[in-house]
């Protein structure tokens, strides 16, 4: 089924086999203007006491995760949300993106949002059955024919440059929209990792234009954020540590020592150059335990061996000028991402017991 556009422009409808979305096939086509020029107008970032600080927060749709966050990703700043792959990052980005269309009384931005892919295919299934929950659990705050999927601009980019190239003309795109219904006041870049881990290799020149990349468009990112009022998400990757048992994750950047996932000890892609250039540093870690037999709970049966593993994920808060140390246990589910709070947590572990 096809949606108009309305508003938004010259944006193309693409319709895979269950599930349409928006997808803005070229933001230099939609709104041409000299690349030296967008260049000229980055703005000077300003050092600021983050402490006291006081902006709008995008709420996670959780109670619980937004407890941890003291109300959601923070809105005028970088979020880097750092995963193994299938820890959740991905679903927690996708949740976003509808999380932010909800009014400013319960959380939400009342916005729109840009999701730029960089690892394909683009998951619009998933999307568009998270979209089928959002809008059952918050029927009340929109009209019937509201359509969330229309609120979420999509596009895939390709090279670290072709990003860059892609945030440069930025300001001209979402000033075009700040007076509208629904304005742009979330980005996601999913993921900042898979750019740079492909495309540089391992020697001076390259590390160099890889750096000179990193604080370009995290200046850029900076500046779209407080000019604007947005709320910018990227995900990275984890790289396992290399180094002896007893030393930190390189430099210590945030508030973990060690991090682990999956029983490995990791540590965030990119290094210290991209730990520099975000404000707010989440990791998502995963472990299996083994618990044995339980058909009714809907344990997965790991090898056919009669013992069922269940995959335990927690989101800790490694860097943030504004919240303390802290994690919790979440869940994915078809409805979305959902933390568990302590009580929950413990009757779960006495029902294993």
């Amino acid at each position: 089924m096809k949606i108009q556009i309305g508003a938004f422009g010259p944006f193309k409808i693409v319709e895979p086999s269950t599930s349409s979305f928006f997808r803005v096939p070229s933001l230099a086509s939609a709104f041409p203007f000299r690349l030296r020029h967008a260049a000229g107008k980055i703005s000077t970032m300003k050092p600021e006491n983050l402490l006291h600080r006081h902006h709008q927060s995008c709420t996670l749709s959780c109670p619980v995760l937004d407890r941890l966050l003291a109300g959601g990703i923070p809105c005028n700043s970088v979020t880097d949300i750092v995963a193994e792959s299938g820890s959740g990052k991905t679903q927690l980005c996708l949740q976003l993106l509808l999380s932010s269309q909800l009014p400013a009384s319960v959380g939400g931005l009342s916005s729109s949002s840009l999701y730029l892919h960089t690892e394909f295919p683009f998951p619009s299934r998933r999307l568009h059955q998270l979209s089928l929950s959002f809008l059952s659990a918050h029927s009340s705050l929109f009209p019937p024919s509201h359509d969330p999927l229309g609120r979420i601009l999509v596009d895939p980019v390709h090279t670290a440059d072709h990003l860059l190239d892609v945030l440069l003309r930025l300001d001209s795109f979402i000033m075009s929209l700040s007076s509208t219904r629904w304005p742009i006041k979330l980005i996601v870049i999913d993921s900042i990792a898979a750019l740079f881990r492909s495309e540089f290799e391992n020697n001076p020149a390259d590390l160099r234009r890889r750096s000179s990349l990193f604080f370009r468009i995290s200046g850029k990112l900076k500046a779209l954020a407080e000019k604007f009022g947005l709320a910018v998400v990227v995900t990275n990757q984890v790289v396992d540590f290399m180094g002896s048992k007893d030393a930190i994750n390189g430099l210590r950047i945030g508030n973990l020592d060690c991090l682990y996932s999956s029983g490995r000890r990791v540590c965030p892609a990119l290094g210290l150059s991209w730990a520099n250039c975000i404000n707010v540093r989440l990791f998502l870690s995963m472990t299996k335990e083994v618990i044995g037999h339980d058909h009714e709970r809907g344990l997965v049966d790991d090898g056919g061996a009669g013992d069922f593993v269940l995959t335990r994920r927690h989101i800790h808060v490694v860097l943030a000028p504004h919240l303390p140390p802290s994690s919790c246990e979440f869940h994915i589910v078809r409805e979305g991402v959902f933390g568990v709070s302590r009580n929950q947590d413990r009757i779960e572990d006495q029902l294993m017991a």
